[in-house]
């Protein structure tokens, strides 16, 4: 599905807050700076703050002590300018592109922890979906919150979009497999099953999220195609072991990166490639349903590093 494009000004200014806490505190340590042991030592305290991941900061500050070390580097400026290539060269090509179904509408399962943001990505991914020229029928499958179904209902609303619901605390796989029915009647392009929040420590929910995936690939041909998890940059850390945990237990597809402009931590995109190899395919960078952008990790890095 080609509807998606980058758009770079987006992207910088959503990378704001990064830019200016993590790139600019590199930047002001290492620019002009002749290279010595505790410099080095001070760059790595940085990008490990950053949440980098502790696994490819002692890469990057090994290979940059070695280089050191054999006289090959002398300089911060020298350093900034290799951090900039590795982190371009971390992202090999990727299919980063929504599957698409060759037959019937394309199922997308969302998951996430609750208060991530995955109905706000949700509403973000419809629109623009329907931007695109394709019509999207939603499935409210958090039947465990009413102000869950809520939600998605007030933006099927404002986006024009039809959502399936069911009776609280109902069958999450039920309303699925309406879903499923609704989007085929339709003949809909792409089917959004929202599901409950949940954290990979509640069995019952991620035994409701294998029901619903069994539901759906009897119902429609190779779906679910994609399992989007959607994460909040702004917690760093705790969403890398998320995103290890749901990695094991979801069969995530693609990665949503939320929340991404509210937040110093941009640098944990770069842990989760390293963790879980999962692409991260969109990032939202505001509030609004047009802050979604594909994931371009060299208009990413570019954004990061822009004066």
């Amino acid at each position: 599905m080609g509807l998606f494009r980058s758009i770079a000004s987006k992207v910088r200014q959503g990378l704001e807050k990064t830019r200016e806490v993590f790139v600019a505190s590199v930047r002001s340590l290492l620019l002009g700076k002749r290279l010595d042991e505790g410099l080095i030592l001070q760059l790595e305290r940085r990008l490990i703050e950053a949440d980098v991941g502790v696994k490819t900061t002692a890469r990057w500050i090994d290979s940059i002590r070695a280089d050191f070390k054999a006289g090959r580097i002398d300089s911060g400026d020298h350093v900034l300018a290799y951090l900039k290539g590795e982190l371009k060269r971390l992202w090999p090509e990727q299919d980063r592109e929504l599957a698409s179904a060759p037959r019937g509408p394309t199922v997308i399962l969302v998951t996430g922890v609750n208060g991530a943001g995955k109905t706000t990505s949700i509403a973000k991914l419809c629109s623009a979906l329907r931007k695109g020229g394709k019509s999207v029928v939603l499935g409210a499958c958090d039947t465990f919150r009413a102000g869950a179904v809520r939600q998605l209902e007030v933006w099927s609303e404002r986006l024009g979009v039809e959502v399936v619901k069911g009776q609280q605390g109902g069958d999450p796989a039920a309303v699925a497999f309406d879903a499923c029915a609704a989007a085929r009647a339709r003949h809909a392009d792409v089917l959004i099953l929202d599901t409950a929040g949940r954290l990979h420590t509640q069995d019952s929910l991620m035994r409701q999220l294998t029901k619903i995936r069994s539901v759906v690939a009897k119902q429609i041909a190779g779906g679910p195609h994609e399992v989007l998890l959607v994460l909040d940059a702004t917690l760093g850390q705790n969403a890398l072991r998320q995103a290890e945990e749901f990695t094991r237990a979801a069969g995530v597809t693609g990665i949503f990166l939320a929340k991404l402009d509210g937040t110093a931590k941009g640098g944990v995109v770069v842990a989760i490639k390293e963790a879980t190899n999962i692409p991260v395919k969109f990032i939202g960078v505001g509030e609004t349903p047009d802050d979604i952008q594909p994931f371009d990790p060299e208009a990413f890095v570019e954004a990061m590093f822009a004066e």
